[in-house]
């Protein structure tokens, strides 16, 4: 990097983050702790067992002593040190176009692909994402389940708010499906915006998608109450705010919920009970798990 250059939010941070001994849930509590200095993606490689992951933030935002300071969060569970490494600004549609992303077919129902491709596969329902900055294309496993349940439940009708909706494809494909209002919240502000663009891409006249900016605070603004409430965030976030989740839904209403692993599922199930939850149901793919709820 020349140091003459002044750093702008198309330019990134990669912390290469080495964890010890090794543990999928100090990870986790990592990943937490740099989501809240402004950290935007992380990913935790399968095969590493939890003894290394990678987090990314843009760089004008990057503290290391910050960093540092967040990391030491995770102790005495575990001990993590990093290195990082700048990483220039470019065209990420293109990186993910040439590197990540590529077309997907969810449950035989749902196309899911960037406005640069060509070879989309004909489905039910077409979305479009365009990731807007280097992270956040919706394909994860976890999202997959998240489609997957949404295609399942009885959608058509229903208000539906979408916690930490990230491109915003879970709101998206909720009004598709006919939901009859829908709210996503997004914690960071230009993921909210890409989430924005997003809902406008894909969304005509007659849809009703609103995209809020801010943390479970931001639940307080929405004027209804939802039938349905979407989180697909970690374990931690979900456990820690799922009070705020169940006073945002109706009395009946169903709670889906991923972001972790099968491992996670009674953490987040007693969680759950001592929000006011009933278990109404488990999947998982690829180690990750949703769990359904609804409320008492």
């Amino acid at each position: 990097m020349n140091t003459s250059d002044t750093p702008t939010m198309n330019d990134y941070y990669r912390l290469d983050i080495s964890i010890k001994p090794a543990s999928t849930d100090a990870c986790d509590l990592a990943a937490d702790s740099l989501a809240a200095i402004g950290f935007e993606s992380f990913e935790q490689p399968e095969e590493a067992g939890g003894a290394s992951m990678t987090a990314y933030v843009p760089a004008p935002l990057f503290d290391a002593e910050a960093a540092r300071e967040a990391l030491a969060e995770i102790e005495p569970l575990a001990v993590a040190d990093f290195e990082a490494v700048f990483v220039k600004g470019r065209d990420w549609n293109s990186e993910w176009e040439k590197n990540y992303f590529k077309p997907i077919l969810v449950a035989g129902r749902v196309a899911v692909h960037s406005s640069f491709h060509t070879d989309v596969p004909p489905a039910e329902f077409d979305i479009v994402i365009d990731p807007k900055m280097a992270f956040g294309t919706g394909h994860h496993a976890t999202t997959t389940l998240m489609m997957k349940a949404l295609l399942s439940g009885n959608i058509a009708g229903a208000s539906v708010i979408d916690m930490g909706t990230g491109t915003g494809i879970l709101a998206i494909l909720a009004s598709m499906l006919g939901a009859a209002e829908v709210a996503a919240v997004e914690i960071d502000p230009f993921a909210a915006a890409n989430a924005a663009d997003n809902v406008a891409l894909n969304l005509g006249n007659g849809y009703e998608v609103e995209v809020l900016e801010g943390d479970e605070s931001a639940l307080g603004n929405i004027e209804f109450k939802a039938d349905v409430f979407l989180a697909n965030i970690n374990r931690n976030v979900i456990t820690a705010d799922i009070e705020a989740y169940a006073a945002a839904l109706k009395k009946g209403g169903r709670l889906v919920v991923s972001g972790f692993y099968v491992a996670d599922r009674e953490i987040v199930a007693e969680a759950a009970a001592r929000a006011g939850f009933d278990a109404d149901g488990v999947d998982e793919f690829d180690g990750w798990s949703s769990m359904q709820f609804v409320k008492r």
